[in-house]
């Protein structure tokens, strides 16, 4: 018997044309689309080609006119700055037709592009609406990040305009963004005519005479601009993937298929309606910032939670409690390690007794796997249902995920479910052929990708096809490994260049992260394959325990070494691990396990940029060196 989800996915794959016309009849166009899909000049695919809109039109103006003017569009709640403000979509209007006049006057017309350095305040969302009203290109790059790295996204973009502010808050210090945007702008071969500079109590930025201008100032005597109707086609922003050195990959989102296919998954994944609060806790700068807490939400008339906190320390690990109690949040998304954090420091969810959550209907994650243990502690203390979903800075949205709108899936933990509807997802081998129901590989999309995805590059097609398309012509290279089981559930085990060769036998890292996180002692790990001259690669584990765990270090490593060999086999060849303080990770909560490889192979290595703490490599290198690597 068929239900909502097979029928829609059928016809995601089977009609496209159908299924993602019918979808677009849901948004606002200026003059519809000629063609719902265009694949003259595959493999660069188009959507919606012909039709005119506008993305801030359908985020803000459209609710106004149509009885939501007086709703929260945005609830901005800031623990480490102790405010809270509530902005209704009619005052956004008034902030975003005002920042667009401001941009206006400063020259910025449709297709220039406008670098965004914020902090998690209401006017980076402000700025990139207003960017999108005048059909101009923002590019956030995520607030604090290095000049270097802010440097080679000047180049490539090429902004006409910077926004940026005086200063971000982390939960203990303030860190300083002008000083970090002079140096990139003074390392930048290309230079911006102006920057736009918001003034926070905490820091004042000094100013440079002549190129940089005052938020509020300019914003006290702006003249409101309307909405700019572009094609579907055109670019709304360009996102840099994280980490990348040298020329960086700046992914592209065009603005029909974004709308259409963000407006959709509120509905069809998250199960929610106009009218209801939604919280992505994340960043801005992220692309779950950019389809989470900005565009998805407003464009289907939710409030959207605009959060500058952490999960713990802000003030402890009630935070998410506090916030989705007083708000009334229905549904959280937020990342794996968020609640790794939660549980290292309220094991039993002591916390969470303070709170009434009788609003709270769903928990998504995405980021970084899910371990199940980390899943059936969310289950189990919030009693909710706790999604995985799978997807990526290029994707814009989910691949895989339960979709809650559609069909409510029995959870197997360790898999974010199915392929949403538009995502044809494949497993392949090295030779480009199928492989069947369990059997590890490359997972792939079959092109073309549905609306919302990258298109390209930016200005680099060439780069578009060898980083993602030329290894298995036909589909998309996900850089993931995983299976699909014999229902139909994906699960996405790694990396692809996270799967080791352990004597000629590859294993999937993952597969072990995921039984060492079964132990009742461990709060987070990860596992990389270290050189070995007889295997040529044996895992190495590193596992942070939970707090008041008292028990022998050597006796948890003793205990989870038994755990891998039951469970995977000698074959494994899983025989050491560490205890640490911490992982290092981005600032998005990836955990860096390539870094973490060259320090234990004793290679040389760059510091990523996106790092949130440089000094946990440091205490990496150390416990490497107690047990015999990192020379």
């Amino acid at each position: 018997m068929t239900n909502r989800y097979d029928e829609a996915f059928s016809k995601s794959i089977n009609d496209p044309n159908g299924f993602w016309g019918e979808a677009a009849e849901d948004c606002h166009w200026y003059k519809k689309w000629d063609k719902v899909l265009d694949d003259s000049r595959k493999p660069f695919y188009r959507w919606f080609v012909g039709g005119e809109l506008n993305s801030c039109y359908n985020a803000v103006d459209f609710h106004v006119e149509n009885g939501r003017a007086d709703q929260a569009a945005i609830i901005y709640d800031s623990p480490v700055s102790d405010t809270k403000r509530t902005i209704t979509y009619r005052e956004l209007l008034g902030e975003v037709s005002n920042f667009a006049g401001v941009l206006a006057s400063l020259g910025v017309v449709k297709g220039d592009r406008v670098l965004i350095y914020m902090p998690m305040v209401p006017e980076t969302a402000v700025a990139m609406l207003a960017c999108a009203r005048l059909g101009a290109v923002h590019s956030v790059v995520f607030g604090g990040f290095a000049p270097k790295e802010v440097a080679t996204r000047i180049n490539d973009a090429k902004p006409k305009v910077i926004i940026s502010a005086s200063c971000g808050i982390e939960v203990k210090r303030i860190i300083p963004y002008k000083p970090l945007l002079d140096e990139a702008i003074k390392m930048a071969e290309f230079k911006p005519e102006k920057c736009i500079i918001l003034q926070r109590p905490m820091s004042k930025a000094d100013m440079t005479a002549g190129r940089d201008l005052d938020w509020n100032e300019l914003m006290s005597k702006a003249t409101p601009h309307g909405c700019v109707p572009v094609a579907a086609t055109d670019p709304l922003y360009i996102l840099y993937t994280s980490g990348t050195t040298g020329v960086p990959k700046g992914v592209v989102r065009d603005n029909g298929g974004h709308v259409v296919a963000l407006k959709w998954s509120m509905r069809y994944i998250y199960n929610v309606k106009p009218g209801d609060v939604y919280w992505a806790a994340s960043d801005v700068g992220w692309v779950v910032g950019h389809s989470y807490i900005v565009y998805a939400p407003l464009f289907l008339g939710c409030t959207t939670i605009l959060y500058e906190g952490k999960p713990v320390g802000t003030p402890d690990a009630g935070a998410f409690w506090r916030v989705i109690s007083e708000h009334k949040v229905k549904v959280l998304f937020t990342a794996p390690t968020a609640f790794r954090a939660i549980k290292r420091e309220d094991p039993k969810a002591l916390l969470l007794k303070n709170y009434d959550l009788s609003c709270f209907q769903a928990l998504f994650l995405a980021g970084e796997r899910s371990d199940p243990d980390t899943l059936n502690w969310a289950a189990t203390n919030l009693n909710k249902p706790i999604i995985d979903h799978w997807w990526q800075t290029e994707t814009g949205w989910a691949i895989c995920a339960n979709c809650l709108g559609l069909h409510h899936f029995p959870v197997k933990y360790g898999s974010p479910t199915k392929a949403v509807p538009g995502w044809n997802v494949m497993v392949l081998d090295e030779n480009s052929q199928p492989v069947g129901a369990g059997t590890i590989g490359a997972l792939v999309v079959k092109l073309p990708l549905p609306p919302g995805s990258l298109p390209t590059l930016w200005n680099n097609d060439a780069g578009y096809l060898s980083s993602y398309l030329d290894q298995f012509p036909g589909y998309y290279l996900t850089g993931d490994a995983g299976f699909i089981d014999e229902d139909g559930y994906v699960s996405v085990m790694t990396r692809l260049d996270d799967i080791i060769n352990v004597a000629g036998h590859r294993l999937s890292t993952g597969a072990m992260e995921e039984i060492l996180a079964d132990h009742q002692d461990v709060a987070e790990c990860a596992v990389i394959g270290v050189g070995d001259e007889l295997k040529g690669q044996v895992p190495l584990g590193f596992i942070v325990l939970k707090s008041g765990v008292t028990k022998a270090h050597e006796q948890v490593i003793k205990e989870v070494v038994q755990m891998v060999r039951d469970r995977i086999g000698p074959v494994a060849a899983f025989k050491t691990a560490t205890v640490v303080a911490r992982l290092p990770k981005t600032r998005s909560g990836k955990i860096l396990r390539g870094t973490m490889q060259k320090i234990a192979d004793s290679l040389a290595f760059n510091t990523p940029a996106t790092i949130d703490d440089p000094t946990t490599l440091d205490e990496i290198k150390t416990s490497l060196k107690a047990i015999g690597y990192a020379k």
